[in-house]
């Protein structure tokens, strides 16, 4: 087995300017600021506008931070993995875009698309290829234009989704730190109960597809909120039990941020305390594959080399997953 762990040395991340609050919300469709916060937890969301501008827009600000601040050129670059549901284009991959954008040139890409657990698939992706030896810089990006798919006359959707990206620089370490373990998972018969109905293969885009509003996100928020709140509580436990952790041996929760009440039946079951999970729901809503690289940015400054860290995901799939990662370095402001 490899002595090499895959440990994050840096993250940035990016939201747009522009900010939909509740009450905007409220004067496009029948609801109200106390409505959606009560549901969701969510006070406002940022929106990503301006003609042509897609998810790779926001990935290149996150990852021409990134290489800023941790004084990388884009030709040390190895691999570039871009988590998305929301891809510039059907292809090439967004993360083939981000690339050229940025003038990555020694690196391959391609894009993953586990919905909201994307991320964290992502992550555990590239931490095989870091592990192998024969990568020494790998990016990890998730992000989402969550706003080009979502229909600002259905109520039940519109008020969850915002526009992020972030990303992650990967190196190896040798020294224990980094991604430790991790348990992913799936169940495909979920797929009817989150999903977009037209655009792929089986429903190409038509005429008839556009007219139905059939290229927006469809939910059925009962039956994804019933599977989201225990098989993403029962995974980071999981994770937890199978490396003999306990609720004290843990300095953070990083858990997808699709509701408040999931993330707190998730914080419950782990035994944690409100103090030990990264919340920024109600700024930025549900990113997708924006939320969980947003939150370790907002909090980096607070993470301290050795912090046990789990990371949660739950998507539409479904899919879900727990990574555990022993923290490399000490966060500054």
């Amino acid at each position: 087995m490899s002595s090499i762990k895959a440990a994050i040395t840096g993250i940035q991340a990016y939201s747009p300017d522009y900010v939909l609050t509740n009450n905007e919300l409220a004067t496009l469709v029948d609801t109200t600021d106390e409505w959606i916060n009560t549901r969701t937890g969510i006070k406002e969301r940022h929106i990503l506008k301006g003609e042509g501008l897609g998810t790779s827009d926001m990935a290149v600000e996150a990852v021409k931070g990134l290489l800023k601040k941790t004084n990388t050129s884009p030709d040390e670059i190895d691999l570039v993995i871009c988590a998305t549901v929301t891809p510039d284009m059907v292809y090439p991959a967004t993360a083939n875009i981000i690339s050229d954008k940025v003038g990555i040139k020694n690196a391959f890409s391609f894009d993953v698309n586990a919905a909201c657990s994307g991320f964290i698939y992502a992550l555990d992706i590239a931490s095989k290829y870091v592990e192998s030896g024969g990568y020494k810089k790998v990016l990890v990006i998730g992000g989402d234009k969550m706003s080009s798919v979502v229909d600002y006359t259905d109520r039940t959707t519109c008020i969850i989704f915002g526009d992020a990206a972030g990303a992650v620089m990967l190196e190896p370490s040798e020294d224990g730190y980094g991604i430790q373990d991790s348990i992913l998972k799936v169940d495909g018969s979920g797929r009817v109960h989150l999903h977009q109905k037209a655009g792929g293969s089986v429903k190409p885009a038509s005429m008839e597809t556009v007219a139905n509003r059939e290229h927006f996100v469809y939910q059925q928020g009962q039956a994804v909120f019933k599977f989201a709140v225990t098989n993403m509580a029962d995974v980071a436990v999981e994770v937890m039990e199978k490396n003999n952790l306990e609720s004290k041996d843990i300095a953070w929760l990083v858990p997808h941020q699709a509701n408040l009440r999931i993330i707190e039946a998730t914080a419950r079951r782990m035994g944690l305390e409100k103090e030990k999970v990264m919340i920024n729901i109600q700024k930025y809503g549900n990113t997708t594959n924006g939320t969980i690289p947003m939150c370790l940015y907002e909090w980096e400054d607070q993470l301290k080399k050795g912090d046990n860290i789990i990371l949660s995901a739950f998507g539409g799939g479904f899919t879900w997953g727990a990574i555990y990662i022993k923290w490399a370095y000490d966060g500054k402001k």
